[in-house]
C-alpha cells in the first residue's frame, strides 16, 4: 500500500487549520487516515507548527512520500534532515552519537531564527504602535491649538484702532505746524 504524508484540511473558510496525517494514497483529502502526526496552523505569524518528530522520521524512513506542503513542513522541523542523519548511521558513515550531536545543533540554530523572527516582529509592531501613537498626539495638538484660535477674541482689531489713533494723531500734529506757519 503506498503511504503518503499530507495536510488533511480543517477549520472555517478563511481560517483553515490543517491536521499532518500518514494516508492510504488512494483515499480522499479529508477521509480516513492511518496516523495523524501533528498539526499545521498558517493562520499566525510565524506559522504554528505542532509534530510528532520521532513518528514522523519513522514514516518518512520506511517510505511514506509527503506532499509538497508537508514535504517543506518536515524539512523545516528537521524530519528530513534527521532521515538524511539516519541514513548515514546505516551506513555507517556516522555514529549515532554524532548524528544525534548535528541534529542538535541544526535544530538549536532553527530555534534562534524561529525566535529572531518573533523578536522583529514583535519590535517592528512596537515600533508600528509608537509612530502612531506620535502621529494622534501631533493631531490632536494641532486641534487643539486650531480649537484655541478660533475661541480666542480677534487680536487684529485693537491693532488696527491703534493704527487709526496713531494716523489721527499724526494728522492733528501735521495740522498743528501748518496752523502757525499761515498766521
Amino acid at each position: 500500500m503506498a503511504t503518503k504524508i499530507r495536510l488533511q484540511r480543517h477549520g472555517k473558510k478563511g481560517k483553515p487549520f490543517y491536521y499532518i496525517v500518514v494516508a492510504d494514497s488512494r483515499s480522499p483529502r479529508d477521509g480516513k487516515f492511518i496516523e495523524r502526526l501533528g498539526s499545521y496552523n498558517p493562520n499566525t505569524n510565524p506559522a504554528t507548527i505542532e509534530l510528532n518528530f520521532d513518528s514522523a522520521v519513522k514514516w518518512v524512513s520506511t517510505g511514506a512520500t509527503p506532499t509538497d506542503t508537508a514535504k517543506a513542513i518536515l524539512s523545516y522541523k528537521g524530519v528530513l534532515y534527521a532521515n538524511h542523519l539516519n541514513g548515514g548511521v546505516r551506513k555507517g558513515a556516522l555514529t549515532q552519537e554524532q548524528a544525534d550531536a548535528k541534529l542538535a545543533a541544526w535544530l538549536e540554530g532553527k530555534e534562534t531564527q524561529i525566535q529572531a523572527k518573533k523578536d522583529g516582529l514583535a519590535s517592528s509592531k512596537e515600533a508600528t504602535k509608537k509612530a502612531a501613537f506620535e502621529a494622534e498626539t501631533k493631531k490632536k495638538e494641532a486641534m487643539a491649538a486650531a480649537i484655541a484660535a478660533k475661541n480666542t477674541p480677534p487680536a487684529e482689531e485693537p491693532a488696527a484702532e491703534e493704527e487709526a489713533t496713531e494716523e489721527v494723531a499724526t494728522e492733528a500734529s501735521a495740522a498743528d505746524e501748518e496752523a502757525p506757519a499761515a498766521e
